[in-house]
């Protein structure tokens, strides 16, 4: 398969929206790279449908400009573009077969017999469709309907595609497939393609670059890992974090922070030599332990604490546990059943290397080895 052309690079300069006097996206600076899988990360309704809209030209900013490989896209219209864009409907012609529902776009371009073919049929390999060729979509499972869509936008080369949580009605089974797939099928596409999830698990098997979002804000954008595990504010880490991560206050005073429940522990180098002051220390849930041997972090012992349980869930091989620790109200992720009685005493773990320090401004100061 030929890879998309002509686009090297997306960029947004101080692109916001605004509709009926609400901010739906704030100014947001961005710039996308050919050959990149770029994720957009947030809840229901944190502006990642909007800010793909804007990126395809579907709606036009009501501050900054868009720029396609330095030239200025702002006010041209998606037909204009280069772009495709896969929802998370499936979104085929049930009265077409397989093989004419990718060969539709070359048709509307225009393209000989010859040339169909050899796109289509390369497209059909790379997405494991060649065998359903000549069934209709209704007579697809959903993951293959679901592929067929995807085959339509890529084999137009669109230098953009826009996959708007493409795989949110599909079953577990077939979501757990096709993200393995995803990321073989963008890497020899060539194109910029953004992914809008909710999910981040989503986000870490994708890998590439992810911007967080919340309430039509950009928190961070960069290498995905790099995102997750070091969130330059809270908001990031909660969003990045699922279940959200879990927060307590507490006060430093020279090398120890003392936490609002009672315990006390040591501050590393970096985190000593900050301001005295209220901090924010903060952990995702499947770091919480529930025996002390699951800890290792060499010279320096992990930090315990006992806990109330208020609730627990099990749910298939894990065990979601509510935890109180005086007022404060966790959530831990535990391999395996665990079967507890409400109101039990829980004894949990928590290593130094999973531990984030936040200010009152919510912005990370230390976090893992450099924090306590």
């Amino acid at each position: 398969m030929q890879t998309a052309g002509k686009i090297m690079s997306l960029e947004l300069q101080g692109v916001s929206q605004v509709v009926d006097g609400q901010q739906h996206i704030a100014p947001t600076d961005l710039v996308l790279e050919k050959g990149t899988m770029n994720v957009l990360l947030g809840p229901t309704s944190s502006g990642k449908t909007s800010l793909m809209r804007l990126m395809a030209g579907l709606d036009r900013p009501s501050t900054g400009r868009i720029f396609s490989s330095g030239r200025d896209v702002t006010n041209e219209p998606v037909q204009a573009r280069n772009v495709a864009m896969v929802y998370q409907e499936f979104i085929n012609y049930p009265g077409m077969t397989v093989f004419d529902n990718i060969a539709s776009p070359l048709r509307l371009k225009g393209q000989s017999r010859k040339e169909v073919d050899r796109a289509v049929r390369s497209t059909a390999e790379m997405l494991k469709l060649t065998p359903v060729l000549q069934r209709k979509p209704l007579a697809l499972s959903g993951g293959q309907q679901q592929r067929c869509a995807l085959a339509r936008a890529l084999v137009k080369k669109a230098a953009l595609v826009l996959l708007d949580e493409p795989l949110a009605n599909l079953d577990y089974k077939l979501r757990e497939e096709l993200r393995v797939e995803i990321p073989r099928i963008f890497e020899q596409a060539g194109s910029i393609f953004v992914y809008a999830t909710t999910e981040p698990e989503e986000a870490l098997l994708l890998g590439g670059n992810t911007a967080t979002l919340w309430e039509g804000q950009v928190t961070q954008f960069g290498p995905t890992l790099s995102v997750y595990r070091k969130p330059q504010t809270l908001t990031t880490a909660q969003v990045f974090s699922d279940p959200p991560m879990n927060f307590i206050q507490g006060k430093k005073a020279g090398d120890s922070l003392s936490l609002k429940g009672g315990a006390s522990l040591g501050l590393r180098k970096q985190s000593a030599a900050l301001s005295d002051a209220t901090y924010t220390l903060g952990f995702r849930a499947h770091h919480i332990k529930l025996q002390q041997h699951e800890v290792s972090q060499p010279g320096s012992p992990p930090l315990h604490l006992q806990c109330t349980l208020v609730a627990s869930e099990v749910t298939g091989s894990e065990t979601f546990l509510h935890l109180r620790y005086g007022e404060t109200t966790w959530v831990a992720v535990a391999s395996g059943t665990h079967v507890m009685t409400q109101g039990k005493q829980v004894d949990i773990w928590l290593d130094g290397a999973h531990l984030y320090l936040f200010d009152l401004t919510g912005c990370l100061v230390a976090c893992g080895d450099n924090a306590v």
